[in-house]
């Protein structure tokens, strides 16, 4: 009898357990939402187009930022991220589409581009990114922190033209995926103007 009630119990635990791993899987089949973010609308000109080709390296990040998971920090020393929603790409490679895309849309450049078309451009873009997280230090929603050094570069000589930090901020009214993710793209949009700014003003090639 007692080697019956044991095989049941078994039974039921073998049941229970099915059970979890089902929810698990069925948890980990849910969609994840995947965001994007935008570049700034830019006027061109109304000059011609500089001859020059600017070329935008990779950008470099540390691990907890090099990826394509949501960062919120629930205080200065702790990195946690959103379990049910991502970027489209890895943070460095969308900001580094964003930053061509920048340029690019500023039709201010005769190229802009990840790669040289020939031999070499005529400057490069180095960029670290600092810091690409939303701050839930208070119970009153979140802040969005993005913070670049860049660095201009003439290809010519290897010359740091100019560096420059860029930070940009943005308030969410809560720390649900979709008012983060539109306090990211209200942020970065922002650090692209004063970035695109910049690197056109050094250039020479700004209105």
């Amino acid at each position: 009898m007692l080697r019956v009630q044991g095989a049941a119990g078994l039974g039921l635990f073998l049941l229970l357990s099915g059970c979890g791993a089902l929810d698990v899987l069925d948890r980990a089949s849910a969609p994840l939402e995947v965001f994007e973010l935008r570049s700034p609308e830019m006027a061109a000109p109304a000059v011609a187009p500089r001859p020059l080709d600017v070329i935008v390296e990779l950008p470099v990040a540390s691990g907890s930022i090099a990826t394509d998971r949501i960062m919120i920090r629930p205080d200065p020393l702790r990195a946690q991220y959103l379990p049910d929603a991502r970027w489209a790409d890895p943070v460095p490679q969308m900001v580094q589409t964003l930053m061509v895309r920048s340029l690019g849309d500023s039709a201010a450049l005769r190229y802009v581009g990840r790669s040289p078309l020939g031999v070499g451009g005529d400057y490069a873009v180095l960029t670290e990114i600092i810091g690409f997280h939303a701050e839930a230090f208070t119970a009153e929603g979140a802040q969005v922190e993005i913070e670049l050094l860049v660095r201009l570069v003439r290809e010519s000589d290897a010359a740091v033209v100019s560096t420059r930090r860029i930070e940009a901020v943005a308030k969410t009214p809560s720390t649900d995926s979709a008012a983060l993710a539109a306090g990211f793209d209200r942020a970065m949009r922002t650090a692209l103007g004063e970035f695109t700014g910049w690197v056109l003003g050094e250039v020479g090639a700004g209105s």
